[in-house]
């Protein structure tokens, strides 16, 4: 009952109670949609998450059975055991990622997709490729491609084609998702809407309650109160109530009993209100005063949208500076004034001389210019006037200077403000108005910054792609070009700038100069109609020039703004060296065969006739001295590909000694020599001593080279001639033909690897074109040149220079007195291959030595702890379940019995560093001669004195 009662007492008690209740319902309502709003987020989010994540695995699966098929591929081409291993190694990242896939699956799509990809890894690491391997390894490839044509490439395909089924499945949920998340987001709106009109609708019954229970009494009062104002009778309203209207109906009943007693002052008064009636005037006179004001102001309004048409119709930086501070002179109004930016050399003023804005500028970061940067606010001061701004005036004179900062969106100083005016100051009430305009200015000046700016990109993006080696061309949808740089400028449209130019009128400039104009026109007209990439099968095309050799590749691109195509990119890039490169590679392949197959043809005839026919000593012997020259043939052939090899990789070793060139130069031409039978080859030596540091055996190829394409290249001719002399502390070797000569424009890539001369005259000649640049290659290593003269039909000379070293006089090789018996000698040879060992074996034993074989490293290792020899011939590479040659060495220095005993190493891997670094040496690579092993193996026993050398020695 106290509460109904207290509740009755106040309106605003009331009105606040139904407010209060109002209030709560609206934030229940509000919180318990944006709880709604929230829980949809998330769900969504978690969603996103899992088929981003499932995306992912299945992009890295894709990847993974991609390169894996590559790498099978590669090694089905190529016969590379590394593809293989990195083909297999894919298996164990397919099958964690398939794990991944299982664990992140929640559907029943991802699951069925999981167990494809297992079944998938099965049938094809499992399954398919090690029958694939098998049948290369057996040498049956035609069943590895009738095993794909029948089976594996469709269900490699179908396999694919259901990853990226998988791949398009997981963005159509993700699509639906967002579809879903964007309906239940616009039923929540829609929920909210509903809640915002019932809310507005509560609060206008609650209002309309308030109004009728405090408006409807007040209108009464009203009433009654222009009854008595009239001079009438007025029946007053009873309230039976508590609260203030109750109150107020009560005070009213005594107000009016109060003022009827006072009507009659009111009446004394009247004659005081006519003497307010000047006092009207004079409030007259203010508010034509006021209006006055009003249209100053509208002119200032009018004057401040000239300033921003102004400021926003140029984007020349002098030109708004220009009009800022005279627009600003106007509108302030200002008798000068200045405007100037803080980090760059730009400025404008009104009234102001140069002098004065220099001085300003050189001062800008000090004075008052500090108080401005660092408030960010604009102020006044009053000052006394110069005496050269008072004119004619005398006496003291102010002037008040205002300093306006201007501000960038980042709140950064980017320009200061400063005007001055005489006799009258500026309203501080305006400053806010005046930062306003300020505010204006620098969205201005940012606008022209961002513009300047994009300027600079675009000149720069065009200046990036001008120093690009291809051609460039953007064109748009139509195929205009939109952007294009001046390497295909200078090419196609004489320097010109061709941007603008439509498809019609630049394709019309280019082809005049393409040899399949055709054919380039529709491949690009084809490119700007592809609406969608992958539409555009082939992206490329290649074309020729018709004024020089060039040969062109055109790649297209399309440019896409989400889904919508905006574009065409095209690049020109000269392929001309590469072009030229596959050409001789072809060229090679046909050569090697041939090359390979001629001598291998001779050896496999001659050694069928030798075991098929008895024949007589003596053509037994012209039978395997062919078979020997042709296996010579082939060796130099492998030992080219092999220093080819070595030198591009950076692996060449060179044993560099003095020597002297002459004796060099003898031995390469007593060795082709022999095998010129139509040819003299003269030798013209200085007597000067021609000294060098060089690698011996390496100088003698260069020479051998040299020598037999002299003689190959003049059949015709009768002698080659070979002049040796110094020069410039340089010793120089001529080697001259008189045969076929080069034409002048091979020349230049005469040196370049498989390179030869297209000439019909030289196809039957044999070669691989890898000779001179081996050559060239030797030449450089040891600090020399090679250069070349000819004249086509007469001959060709070749100029070898190295430099000349100085050595003292008196130094002798080391030649043993007497060579004594090698029955003394016992020799451990450890070899895998039994021919090679039988062979070895028999060598060693024609020259004394006795020897004992071992296939395997650990039954010589066991003899060794009983049984010391005085020499070891090791092979590096023995059989799989041996231990290798390395391994043998290092337990045979940790051995004090054995460390002692020489090792010579024997073996085809070209492993000189790692023999060097366990004191070797030299090095026998197979294959070498027979010869060469015993006698360096006698030498060593009789020079050493078996003190545990190991010699890697090298043919």
């Amino acid at each position: 009952m106290n509460v109904n009662s207290y509740y009755k007492k106040s309106l605003s008690r009331q009105f606040g109670v139904s407010m209060a209740g109002f209030i709560i319902f609206f934030i229940l309502g509000s919180g318990l949609l944006l709880y709604f709003q929230q829980s949809l987020n998330k769900s969504f989010k978690e969603d996103r998450k899992k088929i981003v994540h499932l995306e992912g695995i299945s992009d890295k699966i894709s990847g993974s059975f991609n390169s894996a098929f590559f790498d099978v591929r590669g090694y089905l081409a190529l016969n590379n055991e590394v593809l293989l291993r990195n083909a297999e190694a894919r298996e164990s990242e397919i099958i964690s990622s398939v794990r991944k896939l299982e664990n992140a699956a929640f559907t029943r799509s991802d699951k069925e997709m999981a167990e494809e990809v297992r079944e998938f890894d099965s049938y094809y690491f499992q399954e398919t490729l090690p029958k694939v391997i098998k049948d290369v390894n057996e040498g049956h490839k035609d069943r590895v491609i009738e095993l794909a044509a029948n089976e594996s490439t469709k269900k490699v395909n179908d396999f694919q084609e259901r990853l990226d089924g998988y791949n398009q499945e997981l963005n159509e949920r993700l699509d639906k998702r967002v579809n879903q998340l964007t309906k239940d987001q616009t039923a929540l709106q829609i929920w909210f809407l509903f809640f915002i009109l019932f809310a507005l609708l509560t609060l206008y019954i609650i209002i309309r309650t308030m109004f009728s229970r405090v408006g409807k009494p007040l209108a009464a009062l009203a009433a009654a109160s222009n009854e008595i104002a009239l001079g009438k009778e007025a029946v007053l309203p009873k309230e039976n109530r508590e609260d203030e209207i109750g109150s107020l109906s009560s005070a009213f009943r005594k107000m009016v009993s109060s003022l009827q007693e006072k009507e009659k002052d009111l009446l004394a008064q009247n004659e005081e209100l006519s003497a307010h009636q000047d006092e009207l005037h004079s409030q007259q006179d203010e508010l034509q005063h006021a209006l006055r004001i009003l249209r100053e102001n509208e002119l200032n309004l009018n004057r401040r949208n000239e300033l921003i048409n102004q400021i926003s119709n140029s984007l020349h930086k002098q030109e708004v500076l220009d009009s800022i501070v005279k627009s600003m002179s106007e509108l302030l109004p200002a008798d000068k004034g200045l405007i100037t930016l803080v980090d760059e050399d730009a400025f404008a003023s009104f009234g102001v001389s140069v002098s004065g804005v220099q001085q300003f500028r050189n001062h800008i970061k000090s004075g008052l210019n500090v108080r401005l940067l660092e408030t960010k606010k604009a102020f006044t001061i009053k000052r006394e006037q110069e005496t050269a701004e008072k004119g004619f005036h005398e006496g003291i004179s102010y002037c008040y200077d205002l300093y306006l900062p201007v501000l960038s969106s980042r709140q950064k100083t980017v320009a200061i403000m400063i005007f001055s005016r005489y006799g009258n100051p500026f309203p501080d009430s305006q400053l806010f108005e005046y930062e306003a305009l300020a505010k204006q200015i620098g969205i201005s000046l940012e606008k022209i910054e961002l513009y300047e700016k994009s300027e600079e990109d675009r000149k720069l993006n065009q200046d990036i792609i001008n120093s690009v080696h291809e051609g460039i061309q953007l064109l748009d949808s139509a195929g205009t070009i939109v952007q294009i740089n001046k390497q295909l400028c200078d090419r196609f449209f004489s320097g010109k700038d061709a941007a603008g130019l439509t498809w019609e009128e630049w394709i019309a400039l280019m082809s005049p100069f393409i040899v399949n104009k055709h054919e380039f026109s529709d491949f690009i007209l084809n490119s700007i109609q592809c609406q969608k990439q992958e539409d555009n099968e082939e992206n490329s095309l290649v074309y020729s020039v018709t004024d020089s050799n060039q040969v062109l590749k055109v790649y297209c691109e399309n440019v896409f703004h989400g889904k919508e195509k905006v574009g065409t990119v095209l690049v020109h890039r000269d392929i001309t060296r590469e072009f030229e490169v596959d050409q001789m590679k072809s060229e090679f392949v046909s050569t090697v065969s041939h090359e390979l197959r001629t001598p291998l043809a001779s050896v496999l005839g001659f050694t069928e006739l030798m075991l098929t026919k008895k024949l007589k000593p003596e053509r037994q012997k012209k039978y395997l001295t062919t078979i020997l020259n042709e296996a010579k043939r082939l060796t130099d052939l492998i030992n080219d590909f092999l220093d080819v090899q070595r030198m591009e990789s950076g692996k060449q070793s060179y044993e560099k000694a003095y020597a002297e060139l002459d004796l060099i130069i003898e031995r390469a031409v007593e060795k082709q020599q022999i095998s010129a039978v139509t040819h003299k080859i003269v030798l013209n030596l200085d007597s000067k001593e021609n000294f060098i540091w060089c690698d011996q055996a390496k100088l003698e190829q260069v020479f051998t080279n040299l020598i037999s394409n002299a003689i190959k290249y003049s059949p015709e001719g009768e002698r080659v001639e070979i002049k040796v002399y110094q020069e410039d502390g340089f010793v120089k070797a001529d080697v001259i033909d008189f045969g076929l000569g080069i034409p002048e424009e091979s020349i230049d890539k005469l040196f370049q690897k498989f390179y030869r001369v297209d000439n019909s005259d030289r196809r039957k000649i044999g070669g691989t074109g890898l000779g001179l640049a081996i050559v060239q290659e030797i030449v450089k290593a040891h600090e020399g040149d090679i250069t070349v003269s000819s004249l086509y039909g007469k001959g060709s000379t070749f100029t070898v220079s190295l430099p000349l070293v100085s050595i003292k006089k008196g130094y002798e090789e080391d030649v043993p007195e007497k060579v004594p018996a090698a029955e003394q000698y016992r020799v451990m040879l450890i070899e895998d291959d039994s021919s090679l060992a039988e062979l070895l074996k028999e060598e060693l034993s024609e020259h004394g030595f006795s020897v004992t074989w071992f296939s395997k490293g650990q039954e010589a290792m066991t003899v060794l702890k009983t049984d010391v020899p005085d020499a070891i011939v090791l092979d590096i590479m023995l059989e799989k379940d041996s231990i290798d040659g390395w391994t043998i060495i290092e337990k045979i220095k940790e051995d004090e019995k054995l460390k002692e005993v020489p090792i010579f190493i024997s073996t085809a891997l070209d492993e000189k560093k790692r023999g060097i670094s366990l004191g070797a040496k030299e090095f026998l690579v197979k294959p070498y001669k027979l010869s060469q092993l015993s006698s360096t193996i006698m030498q060593t026993l009789i020079k050493k004195g078996k003190t545990g050398q190991i010699h890697v020695n090298k043919d």
